[in-house]
């Protein structure tokens, strides 16, 4: 069993299972909470286009042909990427995956010349809260208090170390990348 990041758009097929399952995470979650029409409002708030290249990149996690995880970012300001749909599928959670995924994000952003990472979470989301101060993020309020009163819990990570000069061979995209493979 190999896991592999298959660089692609939100519009790829096999990008539809993270985002059905998102908009039933999210409705679970919270319902009409943040938005009377639900999660779907949320996920379809930005063009696809705004996860793509050279400002954005979009990504899956794939075992055996089928879509496991994935997640995206999209530009915050020159030196800050954003993070967006962070998700790895329910019955595979608890394996490191969120973490892979967290990590490849990561790395791509520094390639694309980003030195900072912003994201945000809701605040009926402690798995993502956990995972985010396990490896790194700041929080960017009060740990201490309901994040309930928050909302959106929001978070940033220098990433500058990840910086490292381009390889002529990385001159185009990557599209398909084994997970946790040292590049």
């Amino acid at each position: 069993m190999s896991d592999m990041f298959l660089y692609t758009s939100a519009l790829d097929p096999r990008a539809k299972p993270l985002i059905d399952e998102l908009i039933h995470e999210y409705d679970s979650r919270y319902g009409t909470y943040f938005n009377a029409e639900g999660a779907a409002a949320e996920l379809t708030r930005y063009p696809p286009e705004a996860f793509t290249p050279p400002y954005g990149n979009f990504l899956l996690l794939i075992r055996n042909g089928e879509t496991i995880g994935g997640g995206a970012f999209k530009h915050y300001d020159e030196r800050t990427a954003e993070f967006k749909r962070i998700w790895t599928r329910s019955d595979l959670r608890r394996q490191g995956l969120a973490r892979k995924v967290l990590v490849e994000l990561e790395t791509q952003a520094a390639r694309q010349g980003y030195a900072r990472i912003y994201l945000t979470t809701g605040f009926r989301q402690p798995e993502a809260v956990g995972l985010y101060l396990n490896y790194g993020y700041t929080a960017l309020f009060d740990t201490t208090a309901d994040p309930e009163i928050y909302k959106s819990l929001p978070f940033e990570k220098d990433i500058t170390h990840l910086a490292q000069p381009a390889r002529e061979d990385e001159a185009a995209e990557p599209h398909l990348r084994v997970a946790g493979a040292n590049y």
